[in-house]
């Protein structure tokens, strides 16, 4: 249970409340969720220590789960799509969709990767606006309730 607290703690400590109460009233009007938001949130990670720092404060049974998983590995893919996002223009970072292949070279080279990265980097952040959007009209209560009927899952009181 210390584990816990330490990881409230630490989050408590390392996000900018308001920052968070702006993207969350964001995505819950629809404003839209884009690369600027997905690289403030990189960023905040960074600021709380990072993934290993806070794997190290969940519990023994979610930490084993998530011990699977090359750390350094997914630490220097955090760092890749940071570089990545900051090889973009701000127009590019407000609309991602304007990103077509001679963009995609462009990027590539400024954040020295590979045009596959800047393609898997795109996918995933489509991915997560895909997830905001389902935040948007109460979507996570859905999503919430549905965990809750999971076996081994406890039902939540909502």
């Amino acid at each position: 249970m210390g584990d816990i607290v330490a990881l409230v703690e630490q989050v408590t400590a390392g996000v900018d409340i308001q920052a968070a109460q702006k993207l969350a009233a964001k995505v819950k009007s629809g404003g839209g969720f884009d690369l600027n938001d997905f690289l403030a949130q990189i960023q905040q990670m960074k600021q709380m220590g990072g993934l290993s720092s806070l794997m190290d404060k969940l519990p023994s049974q979610l930490s084993a789960k998530a011990g699977q998983v090359d750390m350094d590995k997914a630490e220097k893919d955090i760092k890749r799509k940071e570089g990545i996002i900051q090889s973009m223009t701000p127009l590019e970072r407000r609309k991602p969709e304007l990103i077509k292949a001679t963009r995609k070279r462009r990027i590539a080279a400024g954040a020295g990767v590979q045009v596959q990265e800047v393609n898997r980097m795109l996918k995933e952040f489509e991915q997560m606006q895909e997830m905001m959007k389902k935040m948007k009209g109460g979507g996570m209560m859905k999503m919430m309730k549905r965990l809750g009927g999971m076996k081994g899952m406890p039902k939540m009181p909502f």
